[in-house]
């Protein structure tokens, strides 16, 4: 009998959808957008760590 691994993955899609919201609402450029995807993780991770 084979087993049915069920897997969770609510929080990569949140930290997605949050970024995005992020990006969108201050309308970044290309550049800024390159260092949202750098120091916004880190702050995030900081907060919750």
């Amino acid at each position: 009998m084979e087993r049915i691994r069920i897997e969770n993955h609510t929080f990569s899609g949140l930290w997605i959808i949050g970024w995005l919201f992020t990006v969108g609402y201050l309308h970044l450029g290309v550049q800024q957008l390159i260092m949202a995807i750098i120091i916004w993780p880190y702050y995030l991770g900081a907060a919750l760590g």
